[in-house]
């Protein structure tokens, strides 16, 4: 089963993450999201065992790691994210905003 983690302080790495996973069981892989070597705070993992894998998600969500409680949950997949639009995808996109200047400009 795939998890998705959230709100991971900076400093934890894809070890880290997977240490704490394995306690619940065998974790198959795992990766923190990084930008430019810099951890995003959040990252995927994936569990061998569906049973052990909602369990670690029931326990550790929510659980502090430093300053932060964490967020656990299945990841969603990619069908699942793009077969059903939801309403924030139907909303109408702004342009950015003029300027006065643009707005006054002689023509």
């Amino acid at each position: 089963m795939k998890i998705f983690v959230a709100n991971l302080p900076y400093h934890v790495t894809s070890e880290g993450i997977t240490q704490l996973f394995g306690l619940f069981g065998a974790v198959m892989s795992s990766k923190i999201v990084t930008e430019n070597g810099k951890s995003k705070g959040f990252g995927f993992l994936e569990m061998e065992d569906d049973e052990q894998a909602q369990k670690a998600i029931k326990t550790l969500d929510g659980s502090p790691i430093a300053d932060r409680n964490i967020v656990v949950k299945p990841a969603e997949t990619q069908e699942e994210t793009t077969a059903a639009p939801t309403s924030s995808m139907h909303k109408k996109l702004h342009k950015r905003p003029r300027t006065f200047q643009s707005l006054w400009r002689k023509q």
